[in-house]
């Protein structure tokens, strides 16, 4: 079963950088429209001017929305609505990044994170799954992070709205399984510039992401980790048991407590997040 992207109309948060924005480029070639949303439209527009330069008959719609406001998000469905367009496809960039021990942080860069990566897919893909499963035909993709896997001191919010994501993810797969619906999580590493020279095992572009995620989507697969050396990885930490996995978790808070980023040579994920566009605004 594929999600219905050909022809059909693709909602994309988050799009004004990092893989989702590569995600809206990549999918601009083959859909009918893209409906880009952010808090600040501005941040659309360079996209949107670059993505009609190439396919002047695509329909760009950028919309201005906090969709960690449940009122705001109704608002935002409404206007599609009256406006006959239709979601096929929902593409969740859940994974705001913070860095900080959580006892030295402001709550309202928590909120934030909260909210982005807990609220806002769930309020979204609850708004807009039903009519999928109504047509018997709909697609969600979810972007997370690696993290779910560990144990990661100096990002506990965030790794635990990664495992959030996670089992988010697996269990709504299932409830719409048969029913043509496609759910899928993405949970990168590490991500460097396209231009940079990037690590030779775990790092890879933005673009290498997108590209890696869009096939898994299209092949229904569960769970995708981009790249070989961030797969790799990936598949065997679940193996470790979590004695080890707390010990790394401990080397990881000798470099946070020193205000450094940890040494290299650690395995992927056990440093800051920083496949992330931004990190939360602090209150």
């Amino acid at each position: 079963m594929r999600p219905p992207i050909d022809h059909g109309t693709v909602l994309i948060t988050g799009a004004s950088e990092g893989i989702a924005q590569e995600l809206a480029r990549l999918l601009s070639r083959r859909v009918r429209t893209l409906v880009l949303v952010d808090r600040d439209v501005e941040r659309l527009k360079p996209l949107r001017e670059e993505l009609l330069s190439v396919y002047p008959t695509l329909g760009v719609i950028l919309e201005r929305c906090d969709v960690g406001e449940s009122r705001e998000v109704d608002a935002l469905l409404a206007s599609l609505e009256s406006h006959f367009v239709r979601v096929d496809v929902l593409v969740n960039m859940a994974a705001l990044g913070g860095h900080g021990l959580f006892a030295q942080s402001p709550w309202g860069g928590l909120e934030a994170l909260l909210r982005a990566n807990v609220w806002m897919p769930s309020l979204l893909t609850h708004r807009l799954v039903v009519p999928m499963l109504e047509r018997g035909r709909g697609g969600v993709l979810n972007i997370g992070s690696g993290a779910a896997q560990l144990v990661l001191p100096g990002s506990a919010m965030f790794a635990a709205t990664q495992r959030f994501l996670d089992g988010f993810t697996e269990s709504l797969r299932l409830e719409v399984e048969g029913r043509g619906v496609v759910v899928t999580r993405v949970a990168p590493g590490p991500l460097g510039d396209e231009d940079e020279v990037l690590g030779p095992f775990f790092q890879i572009s933005a673009r290498r992401c997108a590209r890696d995620a869009l096939a898994a989507f299209e092949r229904g697969e569960p769970l995708v980790y981009p790249g070989f050396g961030h797969r790799w990885v990936m598949r065997v930490l679940p193996l470790l048991p979590r004695v080890l996995k707390r010990g790394l978790g401990r080397l990881v808070l000798r470099g946070v407590k020193r205000g450094g980023a940890p040494s290299g040579a650690l395995p992927v994920g056990l440093a800051p997040p920083v496949l992330l566009a931004r990190e939360p605004t602090p209150a």
